[in-house]
């Protein structure tokens, strides 16, 4: 299962552990995802998508089917 988030398009980001000695290792920074349950009365019906805590958040802010319609024009989802 790939670690991207279904509505905002996060996805892993690439960076450096660097030690005391300032030895450089890369490594990688993956999106906090959760699988959360949603109810989209609009459509009436129920979705199970993993969405960042970020994006959480601002579903708890704006409403679950405006931050689909956002991610409908953006290319980002495919709900």
């Amino acid at each position: 299962m790939s670690k991207v988030c279904e509505i905002s398009g996060k996805r892993p980001r690439v960076g450096n552990n660097v030690s005391h000695a300032n030895n450089k290792v890369k490594r990688r920074f993956n999106p906090n995802l959760q699988k959360k349950r949603f109810y989209i009365p609009e459509e009436d019906r129920w979705v199970t998508i993993r969405v960042s805590t970020s994006m959480l958040r601002t579903i708890n802010k704006n409403g679950i089917y405006n931050e689909i319609k956002k991610a409908r024009l953006k290319g980002t989802t495919s709900l």
